[in-house]
Parts: C-alpha cells; structure tokens; sequence
C-alpha cells in the first residue's frame, strides 16, 4: 500500500514517514512533497491510497487539493495534519473529515490509517471536503455528515428529530421519516452537537431537538413523545431540568 505525504515543514514530513514506517507494516511506500502542486504530480503519477496532507502551506492550502485533481478519477482517501484550534476541529468532526492533531501521537496515526484503510472507495472525500469548506468559513455551522454504508449524508441540523442509542451505534431520525444507523455511540453526537442550543439529553439512550417535541406525558413516571410519535424516556435527576428548559421554550 502506498501513501504520499504533503506537508511544507521538512521535520514533519520526516517525523510522519518514521511513525508510518515503525507503526504501520501494510504501507509498502512513502512519497512526500513539499507543496500542494508537487503533491498533486505525485498523486497523478503514482496513485497512492491514502494520502496525509497539512493545511496550511504557501501558495495553495491543502483544503485546495481538488481544484488541481478530478476526484472522479483518483481513488484514495485523505488525512489531515493540522494545529488547527479547537473551532476548526469541530468543523472537521461535522464534516466527517479524518484529521490528525500536530504533534502526531503513534497511536491515533494507526487508528487513521486503519480507518482509512475501510473508507477507500466508498468515502466521497470530494463531497466532505466541500461541506468541510463551507464550516471553516463560516461561524454558523448547520449541517453534520452522518457516515452511512454508501458514503456520506449531511443533514441540517434543524431536521434531526432525535437520536437514540444501538449499543456502539447510534439511531438518527430525520424530519422526513428516514432513519439512518450510524456505526458511532450517542456519545460521540453529544459532544458534537453540545453547542447546538435545541438539542437536549433527557436520557442516557437520548439525544432529542426540542423543537420536534409534540407532548409531555406525566404518568408512567413521565416521557415525551416526539413529533414522529416515539416516545422518549425521562431520567428522574433530568425532569425538573427538562420541566424548565420547555416551560422556557413556551
């Protein structure tokens, strides 16, 4: 397996070759590049399968990469490497986007290159990296993109009705009466959504909008009930918390 690494700073370019060479034996072949333009001859000519690339260099930053390269014809998937703050990391967990955090630890690079290894030929890097744009620049994110078995879906924020725990999976129900399993625990949709106002965790198996609630039911030790008619449970230590979040609402 052959991979290119892109990235203007001489010392990490040679620092990822040595973790990639000493932690990751299914890379056969390394090539590297000092710029975007170079990196994209490289991929042209040798058509790697995965290639690690920094955002930030001269002239063309690394987020311009299809504008050189027709991604229809090139197959391989992506990492980054950035020092990017914590607002721009949100953006690339949205956008589905695999990212690795300078400096580089050993152990979240394998965990990359794994999981770049599954996504080859079914991520549609092409179409994360527009919605991934379009976050960076904008201080109002609305979309987040949902890793389903085809590829990508990036849905609006405002049509998520709920979503519900599948042991590591999650369950996501959308306003237009589509449900999507998605292979990540509820968990890890809290912590991205935890700056979206409308959606609250009443329970340990729930993550709801607010907007989509239809009723509160009070017997039975209390529940909701959703706009798409499931019912949600209550944990007792949420219920005066949720009492008051909704008669705010109102």
């Amino acid at each position: 397996m052959k991979v290119v690494i892109i990235d203007d700073e001489p010392k990490a370019r040679k620092l990822l070759e040595i973790l990639v060479k000493e932690n990751c034996p299914k890379i056969t072949e390394i090539l590297t590049a000092e710029d975007l333009l170079s990196g994209v001859e490289i991929i042209k000519k040798e058509r790697p399968q995965i290639v690690f690339l920094d955002i930030e260099m001269p002239e063309h930053s690394g987020l311009e990469i299809f504008d050189f390269i027709e991604s229809k014809t090139y197959n391989f998937e992506i990492i980054f490497t950035t020092a990017y703050s914590e607002y721009a990391i949100k953006a690339f967990e949205l956008s589905a986007v695999d990212y690795l955090l300078k400096p580089l630890r050993a152990d979240k690079l394998v965990d990359a290159i794994e999981k770049a290894i599954h996504n080859i030929g079914k991520s549609h890097i092409n179409i994360k990296l527009d919605e991934l744009q379009k976050s960076l620049k904008s201080s109002d994110f609305k979309k987040i993109g949902l890793p389903v078995a085809d590829g990508i879906k990036f849905v609006n924020f405002e049509d998520i009705i709920l979503l519900k725990a599948d042991g590591m999976y999650t369950k996501v129900s959308i306003q237009n009466g589509s449900e999507l399993l998605i292979s990540k625990p509820l968990k890890h949709f809290e912590t991205l959504l935890d700056a979206i106002p409308t959606f609250y965790r009443p329970h340990r198996s729930y993550l709801i909008n607010l907007k989509f609630i239809q009723e509160y039911v009070k017997s039975d030790g209390g529940y909701i009930i959703m706009d798409n008619d499931e019912s949600v449970s209550i944990s007792k230590d949420k219920k005066d918390e949720f009492l008051t979040i909704v008669q705010n609402i109102g």
